[in-house]
């Protein structure tokens, strides 16, 4: 009788996980940017959804997507358009919106929706192609000129950002205040990485935010992502 209640509860708990993750799509881990090119491929039809900016959009973008802008008012109504039943790919510049939007659209009921992990910068790393709205396009600072940046008897906190990135706005302020308060020992640049993306590309640079902290030329120090002014300063004593 045990092992009879035993197996019961076994196939109950079987019979409940099987329902549930049938009525909805599985969460699926966003794709790398060869997975996301090659499933482009596999599937022409299906939309592909680039959820930055208009400014962002314009400066280069994947072939035959479309921009909705996540920050627009009208993102849901605009989403609300597309054919759920069908499959469609999300990305923005760094993974963080397009996760945001996919999992929006998932529990809205879209069955089958792909995400870029990295974004589009990690697209360019990959060296993937992509297009753009303008005849001429402008890819910002040359490595050359990068590297006459760190020609400097200081050292060079160089700090990738975007104008969208949340955790880019939160860690201004503080650079701002070592830039001033730390002038004598160290020089701070703000590269945008929007307005420099051959320069990303040919540094690698597939997350925001980024620091790099260079001495005499060479890079002693780098950190991707969020980190305190605390931390930074650490590094500068």
């Amino acid at each position: 009788m045990k092992n009879y209640l035993i197996i019961s509860n076994i196939i109950i708990a079987f019979l409940i996980v099987s329902c549930s993750t049938g009525q909805t799509q599985p969460m699926k881990p966003a794709l790398s940017a060869t997975e996301f090119s090659k499933k482009i491929t596999q599937l022409p039809k299906a939309n592909i959804i680039d959820v930055r900016t208009p400014e962002e959009f314009i400066k280069g973008h994947l072939k035959n997507s479309k921009n909705i802008n996540m920050y627009a008012s009208d993102f849901q109504e605009q989403i609300a358009k597309l054919d759920k039943s069908k499959p469609i790919f999300v990305y923005c510049l760094s993974g963080s919106r397009s996760s945001y939007a996919v999992n929006n659209m998932r529990n809205s009921g879209f069955k089958e929706v792909y995400d870029l992990s990295g974004g589009i910068m990690t697209w360019r790393a990959a060296n993937l192609p992509e297009t753009t709205d303008n005849a001429v396009t402008s890819t910002g600072m040359s490595k050359k000129q990068f590297e006459d940046l760190l020609k400097s008897n200081k050292l060079v906190l160089i700090d990738f950002y975007a104008d969208w990135c949340a955790p880019c706005k939160k860690m201004k302020p503080y650079l701002e205040e070592i830039s001033k308060d730390m002038a004598d020992k160290v020089v701070v640049i703000r590269i945008n990485a929007d307005d420099n993306q051959a320069l990303c590309k040919e540094m690698k640079i597939d997350a925001l935010p980024v620091l790099s902290l260079y001495k005499n030329k060479a890079q002693i120090w780098t950190n991707k992502g969020y980190i305190s002014k605390e931390d930074v300063v650490k590094q500068l004593k």
